[in-house]
């Protein structure tokens, strides 16, 4: 990792809530100035910005990162199917050395696509968050509880929360932090739920779990208790700000009116929810009803891969295509999704390129055929851009990839331990 106290990118298109030449001066780990006229101020490390977009890290609010190892396993499966029959068994034979590797992996990949900070839930965690320390990577981790409404497994689930949040919150110089997270609503009991957000309460942190996904959830859920997903979780008290849900599929009129007064955020995963046929999910009318959303990728076998500038395209077209308008999602909406709500769903002051906000920024490189012309800066992002455009990202002040090269990560043994990782699964 470059140790650096003062960075200065010059010369170069900025991209934040409106689209300036200049320069930014980033020290310690903070922007501490944006002008069009730093070019002889002195810093540590200046970065030629020219034929390059400066822009947010990209902020991916819902992955299992160490998921890596299961690329390509059950392909073309519904999610029940997926589960059960390929995904379960294998994650049973995980231990802490095999979740170590994926998050490696992982984190290789999101930083070479210019992801500076996930929201992670899985199994193994304290190994994800040793990755995310030495990564230079920002993360929320949670712990995956399931109790498949057993007394005595969530009383196990629970404790191993507790030591979780014990052992590694605020750690890495506050880069990581740690969320409670239950499952879902159809895998842990109403009990667990509760206690969950008993937890997040006393710790003040967020609380994240997958709702209304499919269909089938849905319906299970309203024959059981007559009640819909987010009418369940807001009467046993759930929902509030803190609250970051997954998918959001399937949501009601009558449930996006709660979710608004609860100012719960939604991740939004597209590739996830295509791949297993899930359902689009309602984001236009989430963001007509004022609801918060982010962008995920999910885990990589249900995605293939993690690159953001795809699920951020994939967003705008999906919403256009299912509402048979052109005009819905534009551009901006889209780059908010995956920057400032992505920020705001993560409780992190970033996001924007803007003074006093931390110091999570990407440079993509525009000189490329299918970047050219750049005429309109926030279009190439949405619509042109690959995450192989990522040309050098800076994550808490800190360089972890420059010129497209990996400064926190050994990339050929990562990749090497990886497929040794994968083997053993």
């Amino acid at each position: 990792m470059t140790e650096t106290n003062s960075i200065l990118i010059k010369d170069t298109t900025i991209l934040s809530d409106s689209i300036i030449k200049g320069s930014v001066l980033v020290v310690d780990n903070k922007i501490e100035e944006i002008s069009t006229n730093l070019v002889d101020k002195d810093a540590d490390i200046v970065i030629n910005g020219q034929n390059k977009i400066t822009m947010p890290g990209l902020i991916n609010t819902h992955s299992h990162v160490a998921m890596t190892l299961l690329r390509g396993v059950g392909d073309d499966q519904d999610l029940q199917t997926w589960l059960n029959e390929y995904i379960w068994p294998r994650e049973a034979k995980l231990n802490e050395e095999l979740v170590y590797a994926g998050s490696k992996l992982a984190m290789a990949e999101m930083i070479k696509t210019g992801t500076t900070m996930f929201n992670d839930m899985y199994f193994y965690m304290e190994e994800t968050a040793k990755a995310v320390e030495e990564s230079g990577m920002r993360a929320l981790l949670g712990y995956g509880m399931i109790d498949l409404f057993d007394e005595e497994k969530r009383k196990s689930e629970l404790n191993e929360t507790k030591k979780f949040i014990d052992k590694c919150h605020n750690t890495a110089d506050g880069r990581v932090q740690v969320a409670v997270a239950p499952h879902a609503p159809y895998t842990c009991s109403e009990e667990i739920l509760k206690e969950s957000k008993k937890l997040a309460d006393t710790h003040n942190l967020k609380l994240h779990i997958h709702v209304s996904e499919t269909k089938q959830e849905v319906t299970d859920l309203q024959k059981e208790r007559n009640e819909t997903p987010f009418e369940y979780l807001n009467n046993i008290g759930l929902l509030d700000e803190n609250t970051i849900v997954a998918h959001g599929v399937w949501t009601t009129p009558e449930e996006m009116k709660i979710l608004k007064e609860k100012d719960v955020s939604i991740s939004h995963n597209p590739s996830s929810n295509m791949k297993l046929a899930s359902g689009i999910a309602p984001v236009n009318d989430y963001i007509k009803n004022g609801i918060n959303v982010g962008i995920g990728t999910d885990g990589v076998s249900s995605n293939n891969n993690l690159d953001m500038f795809s699920e951020m395209k994939l967003t705008a077209l999906l919403q256009k295509v299912n509402t048979l308008d052109p005009k819905v999602l534009p551009a901006k909406e889209t780059f908010d999704m995956a920057t400032k709500n992505g920020a705001k769903a993560l409780g992190v002051n970033s996001g924007e390129i803007k003074e006093g906000k931390l110091a999570d920024i990407i440079l993509v490189n525009t000189n490329v055929p299918h970047m050219t012309p750049v005429r309109n800066p926030l279009s190439n992002i949405i619509y042109s851009a690959l995450g192989t455009d990522v040309d050098t990202v800076i994550c808490d002040g800190k360089i972890l990839m420059e010129n497209k090269e990996l400064k926190t990560i050994n990339e050929k043994k990562v990749i090497s331990d990886a497929i040794n990782a994968a083997a053993e699964l």
